[in-house]
C-alpha cells in the first residue's frame, strides 16, 4: 500500500483516513519514517525552507503537495519525475481580503490613526485619499488576482488586469494586458497590486525603472513574494516621496530589526499573513482529501505546476 506523509498528528486527524493509503507523520526536521516507502509528501505549511532538502532522501517519491500557493522554494528540491502540486484555490479568499485591507488602510491613513490612538491624540488633518474612482492595476491575473479584482470592483474603481501575455477578458475585466505593456500602463494607475509567482522572469521585476514609471504618490501593494521587489530601490523611492507601499511580503523575510524598510516613510508592513486565517484549514483539508483520493486511485492530480 502506498505511503504518504502529513506534517503532524493534527493534519492526520483533520484529513482523516484515506482508503488505499498508509499515512505517516513527518515534519521534515529529521529523517522520514518509512523513507523507503513514501510516495507523496505534504510539507508543513510555513517555515520549512531549510528542511526541503530532505525530499531528496525519499527514493520512491512521486508527488510533493504543498499547502501554499507559492512553490518557488520547493522547486530546487524536486527530483526527476516528481510531480509538484500547489494549493491553488486554498488561499484566494484570505489573500484577496488582505490585499483590499492593505489598500484601504494605506489610502485612509489607518496606521497613523493607530499610532495616534496609542498617544491619546485626536489626529485631524486634510482629507484622506479615497479608493473610489481610482485606477487599480492587478499585476498577476491568476486565481488570486481575479479574487482581488472581484472584491475591488464594488469600491467603484477601474481595474486593469496584467498577466505574462495578453488575452481576452472575463466577467470582471474587458481584457488582460501583457506584462510588456507595463511602461505605458504604470503611469496611469493609482494603485499597483503584485500577485505574481516568484520565477526568474519576475525576480526583481519591481526595480528602479518600474518604480520611476509609477504615478507620483501611487501605492504599491505586494501580496506576492518579497523577491519580486528590489528592496533597496523601494526604500529609495519611499524616501524620495515618489511612491507609497503596503507590503505583506519582504526581501529579506522575516524583515530583521533595524532594516531601513521598517523606518521608511509611507510604508505599511504586515508579517506575511495573506493566507494565514481560519479559512485556511478547512479549505486545505478539502484539497488534500481530493488529492489523496485521486492519488490512491491513480487519477491525475489537480494543481500540478511542475514535474522534476
Amino acid at each position: 500500500m502506498p505511503v504518504i506523509s502529513l506534517p503532524n498528528a493534527e493534519w492526520t486527524q483533520m484529513v482523516g483516513p484515506v482508503a488505499g493509503l498508509d499515512v505517516v507523520e513527518w515534519d521534515m526536521t529529521g529523517p522520514a519514517p518509512d523513507a523507503d516507502r513514501i510516495e507523496l509528501v505534504v510539507p508543513p505549511y510555513m517555515g520549512v525552507g531549510d528542511r526541503l532538502h530532505r525530499l531528496r532522501e525519499l527514493p520512491r517519491l512521486r508527488v510533493v503537495q504543498t499547502l501554499t500557493a507559492g512553490y518557488d522554494d520547493v522547486l530546487p528540491h524536486v527530483g526527476p519525475g516528481v510531480e509538484l502540486a500547489n494549493a491553488a484555490g486554498v488561499h484566494d479568499t484570505s489573500t484577496a481580503e488582505l490585499a483590499v485591507t492593505l489598500i484601504l488602510a494605506a489610502q485612509r491613513g489607518i496606521p497613523e490613526f493607530v499610532a495616534a490612538q496609542a498617544d491619546s491624540r485626536w489626529l485631524s488633518g486634510p482629507p484622506r485619499t479615497a479608493l473610489a474612482d481610482k485606477r487599480v492595476m492587478v499585476l498577476g491575473y491568476g486565481a488570486i488576482g481575479r479574487a482581488i479584482a472581484r472584491r475591488l470592483l464594488p469600491f467603484e474603481v477601474s481595474v486593469t488586469a496584467v498577466a505574462s501575455r495578453p488575452r481576452a477578458g472575463d466577467e470582471l475585466v474587458a481584457s488582460v494586458h501583457g506584462i510588456d505593456e507595463l511602461p505605458d500602463l504604470l503611469p496611469q494607475h493609482d494603485v499597483v497590486v503584485l500577485i505574481v509567482p516568484l520565477v526568474p522572469g519576475t525576480t526583481g521585476l519591481v526595480d528602479r525603472a518600474f518604480l520611476a514609471a509609477m504615478r507620483p504618490g501611487a501605492l504599491l501593494v505586494n501580496v506576492a513574494r518579497g523577491g519580486v521587489v528590489d528592496t533597496d530601490a523601494l526604500v529609495e523611492a519611499l524616501h524620495a516621496g515618489h511612491v507609497r507601499a503596503a507590503l505583506d511580503v519582504t526581501d529579506p523575510e522575516p524583515l530583521p530589526p533595524g532594516h531601513p524598510l521598517w523606518r521608511a516613510p509611507q510604508v505599511l508592513i504586515s508579517p506575511h499573513t495573506g493566507g494565514a486565517t481560519d479559512a485556511f484549514p478547512p479549505r486545505a483539508v478539502r484539497l488534500l482529501r481530493d488529492q489523496l483520493a485521486d492519488f490512491a486511485a491513480g487519477r491525475p492530480l489537480r494543481n500540478v505546476v511542475h514535474v522534476g
